[in-house]
């Protein structure tokens, strides 16, 4: 007998080689009907996979990551397999699960269109209802070759030649295709009932330009209709609140060829950039932060110390000054060991906690490049704390009172993941269980939820994620705290201790915000333009029914500028309706109309940007209200159409 311990806890007892699936039937047929697959000690199985030892089984469903990876996975194996049965001289290369559903790449001389994509996803629909099981082989390496030459999949060849000589080559056949793949999978296709082909893009083979230039048909699929809808729904609510479209429509920031992948922010981009940045800066000094500013550019040897050379150096720009070889940094951390190292401290002076807004440069591939969501040119409102070793859980715990903090003035949920060691780590095993500890508990003792993201950590340390959602549900990966034990180690950082010798202080890496531009890029579809009255570049629009009153609303926004409100007058010969849709257009959180009975009574006619009109008000009584929204930062929940 083998015991089987699930997430709560408890354990059962099975019979040694015993399939998933039947684990799932032994506690609830119903369970058995919604499973897509296991964990099984942290790995990805598929429910007909067996286990012969004592183990951790998590059961995983669709609405689990893991179970997504699973379904979209068996979906890329039907879509190969579709178009396989509509052009039969296609060639194959990969076929992954991705975040947002799968995709497969193809060498076929026929372009594809969108009435190709059409035709295959009926196809694929075809094959869910033909029930295949997909049936796992193995096969040894010399066959495995043979095999996938003599059916001309060139690529295929290339993966297995390229894997050590003793891994597990392993195949997957559904019906009359089989296809190269490590698993897992579904155990049928009849799961897969609803499936939208997106769209056909260029991919050259192994991201290398050049080499050939393949079709990617991208999918998405669900197990019900409805979600597939709920989906297509929440893309096109997305198309409406593109950062890239509206930040050009609200005269925000513009992206120009002249320098791909480094954004242009105008002016009133940057009132919003300089609220933003006012209240990180604020937040940070109320904990006892210093803000730092280190150069943009430094010389290279300073990153073969820091380790971005070894890891890192595919992704960042050179220059040359005085014939000597410099680097434009692509992170702000290196700068921070040399303001570190410029003084001797003692563990008195510690914890030291430094802020940067700092601009770091790092090649993203043209292809990649979007908007504000990925730049080659970005600010990070990083920082670096330095510590005693029994400070790491207390200064850890302060970072995540700030995400927290921060989060909700933007009104954000999030949830946190805990990234462990990835295989290309710096260090020592002993120091990184270490450091990961201190990020468990001080997550623990806080009482927040988290995911455990195996392999995902930085080369030099473990690290707390931040998953963001918006207001149509997408998450987004801002905050970052990561603990580090190498960098202070490769600088010789030091401090005095009590025993008048030298120790090695503990630090943390952290971004908040991520980035400037992202989160802007983030804010911007969040509020889907929308942005509160603390945050709106232009917080009032005073219209005027005509040129008589242009005076009178002078006279206003003088008065509301020297209050810190950011006012606005349209004094254009138009009719008052077509002002007040070109200022709801312009998403003014206010409008405010100015008329005869208004100028009398020494009031305004407000209007809410939600609401709509909401009356008169005294010029005072509506300065104090606006005033109140602002310094609360108050998020009004947006008008559903």
């Amino acid at each position: 007998m083998i015991k089987i311990t699930l997430p709560d806890g408890s354990v059962r007892e099975y019979e040694k080689n015993i399939k998933i699936m039947d684990i799932a039937k032994s506690i609830s047929e119903g369970l058995a009907r919604v499973v897509v697959g296991a964990k099984v000690n942290g790995k990805l199985m598929g429910l007909n996979e067996e286990i012969s030892e004592d183990s951790t089984v998590e059961l995983l469903k669709f609405d689990d990551e893991a179970g997504k990876e699973i379904f979209w996975h068996t979906s890329a194996h039907m879509l190969a397999q579709a178009i396989k049965r509509k052009f039969p001289e296609a060639k194959f290369a990969i076929g992954p699960a991705i975040k947002d559903g799968f995709y497969y790449d193809i060498d076929l001389d026929h372009r594809l269109t969108s009435e190709d994509l059409i035709e295959i996803e009926k196809e694929m629909k075809k094959i869910a209802k033909e029930d295949f099981e997909l049936v796992k082989s193995i096969m040894p390496r010399d066959e495995a070759l043979k095999y996938l030459r003599d059916k001309g999949e060139i690529y295929k060849v290339e993966l297995v030649e390229d894997l050590p000589e003793d891994t597990e080559i392993s195949f997957y056949t559904e019906g009359e295709f089989c296809d190269l793949c490590r698993g897992p999978h579904l155990p049928s296709t009849k799961k897969v009932k609803a499936i939208k082909l997106m769209s056909i893009a260029g991919a050259y083979w192994r991201g290398d330009e050049k080499r050939q230039m393949l079709q990617r048909v991208y999918g998405i699929s669900f197990e019900k209709q409805k979600d597939l809808d709920a989906y297509l729904d929440m893309l096109e609510e997305a198309k409406k609140r593109d950062h890239r479209k509206l930040g050009k429509e609200l005269d925000l920031f513009t992206l120009h060829t002249e320098g791909p992948g480094f954004p242009f922010f105008h002016p009133k981009g940057m009132v919003l950039w300089n609220c933003i940045q006012d209240f990180w800066r604020e937040e940070h000094n109320k904990r006892g932060y210093g803000e730092i500013k280190t150069p943009l550019i430094l010389n290279e040897a300073l990153w073969h110390q820091s380790g971005h050379w070894d890891h890192y150096k595919e992704n960042m720009y050179f220059t040359r000054i005085d014939d000597g070889d410099y680097a434009i940094k692509p992170m702000n951390c290196p700068g921070s060991m040399i303001i570190y190292k410029s003084n001797m401290y003692s563990y008195r002076d510690l914890p030291l906690r430094w802020a940067e807004l700092g601009q770091v440069h790092r090649h993203e591939l043209a292809g990649s490049l979007h908007g504000l969501m990925r730049v080659r040119t970005f600010t990070q409102d990083d920082a670096h704390i330095f510590m005693l070793p029994e400070q790491v859980k207390d200064e850890l715990m302060g970072v995540i009172d700030l995400a927290d903090e921060i989060y909700k003035a933007f009104g954000f949920k999030y949830h946190v993941e805990l990234s462990t060691r990835p295989e290309d780590f710096m260090g020592e095993i002993e120091d990184w269980d270490i450091a990961t500890d201190n990020l468990r508990m001080a997550l623990e003792e806080k009482g927040i939820e988290y995911r455990i993201n195996e392999g995902d950590g930085a080369f030099y340390g473990p690290k707390i994620d931040y998953h963001l959602e918006d207001s149509i549900g997408r998450t987004w990966q801002c905050a970052t705290i990561q603990l580090d034990f190498q960098m202070p180690e490769r600088f010789d950082l030091t401090y005095t201790g009590k025993d008048n010798e030298k120790h090695r202080p503990v630090m943390i890496h952290r971004a908040i915000l991520g980035s400037m531009e992202r989160f802007i890029g983030i804010l911007i579809e969040h509020f889907a333009g929308k942005f509160p009255a603390w945050l709106a570049p232009v917080q009032v629009s005073i219209l005027p029914i005509s040129d008589k009153f242009n005076d009178y609303a002078e006279d206003i926004k003088k008065k509301y500028e020297e209050m810190g409100i950011r006012v606005e007058i349209d004094t254009r010969t138009e009719k008052i309706g077509y002002k007040i849709r070109e200022a709801q257009m312009s998403k003014v959180p206010y409008m405010l109309i100015i008329g005869e009975r208004e100028m009398e009574n020494k009031e305004v006619g407000v209007r809410d940007r939600e609401e709509g009109d909401i009356g008169a008000m005294k010029i005072d009584d509506f300065a104090k209200k606006i005033l109140k929204e602002i310094e609360t930062k108050e998020i009004k929940e947006e008008k559903k159409k």
